[in-house]
């Protein structure tokens, strides 16, 4: 498709819409997405009047997680190629964390793998009662290692051992009941229950909801609390078991859509 992987859009009151746009592929992100993602935040940055950001997929699916035919592609590339591409998709996540600008997200259909991340990272999230999530990277022998500060600040390090570890998918009450989302509506409903959110945040003092929001993420494993180096060191754990051994028999499973065969290792 030659339409742009990220779309966004800014109203009058400042109100921007951010669209993943890769519906063919239920929004799975690779690099394009990713590159997307940055150019939009850079360019919204420089909108003085910019308000708050609704975070939205395009098609029936919120957002797929990675693009395993992009993975399968980056893995078996140089290191720095491998670590540049998660410290590109961290950053993207991060940058959402970290935005000083109220960021709503709404989810209908796959929420997968990257996805759950990215919504962790929003500041209120509202999923329609079709959402299903699952944090997937084990089933593929990757690791989630750059959204697992976002993960636990958002559902605490209980629910993260569980839901990460057994790559299992759960519905929208669940992801409620456990913190991942805030809200659940009807599907049709979705994008007015959005918009009376936002009508909330922008009744409320743009300065004091920035300065709020830079002492919550002070105070939380996943916000500022880490340090550079310990981000650092998240990137290259996600890089270099991309190019693992166990990676690749994860990746070739899901090819040849069949269980992966681990054999105990610990490639």
């Amino acid at each position: 498709m030659t339409a742009s992987p990220v779309l966004w859009s800014l109203d009058e009151r400042g109100v921007a819409t951010v669209t993943l746009n890769r519906p063919e592929v239920n929004n799975a992100y690779d690099g394009a997405l990713i590159s997307g993602v940055l150019a939009a935040m850079d360019d919204l940055a420089k909108k003085p009047n910019l308000r708050v950001v609704v975070l939205r997929g395009n098609g029936k699916h919120f957002q797929a997680g990675a693009d395993l035919k992009w993975i399968n592609g980056v893995r078996p590339q140089s290191a720095e190629a491998n670590e540049a591409a998660s410290r590109a998709t961290f950053e993207a996540v991060q940058r959402l964390n970290t935005l000083p600008i109220p960021t709503v997200a709404l989810v209908q259909g796959g929420c997968f793998g990257g996805g759950t991340g990215v919504i962790a990272a929003c500041d209120v999230v509202i999923a329609a009662d079709n959402a299903l999530f699952s944090i997937t990277e084990v089933r593929w022998g990757l690791t989630a290692a750059i959204i697992i500060p976002q993960l636990c600040d958002a559902i605490g390090v209980r629910q993260v051992r569980r839901y990460a570890l057994t790559g299992e998918r759960f519905g929208a009450e669940d992801a409620r009941r456990i913190g991942l989302v805030h809200d659940v509506v009807p599907l049709a409903d979705l994008e007015a229950a959005g918009a009376k959110v936002v009508e909330q945040l922008l009744a409320n003092g743009p300065h004091a909801m920035a300065e709020t929001k830079k002492l919550a993420l002070e105070s939380s494993f996943g916000g500022m609390a880490v340090d550079d180096a310990a981000y650092t060191r998240l990137v290259q754990l996600h890089s270099l078991k991309r190019q693992s051994a166990e990676a690749a028999e994860g990746l070739a499973s899901f090819a040849e859509k069949r269980a992966g065969n681990w054999g105990g290792g610990k490639g």
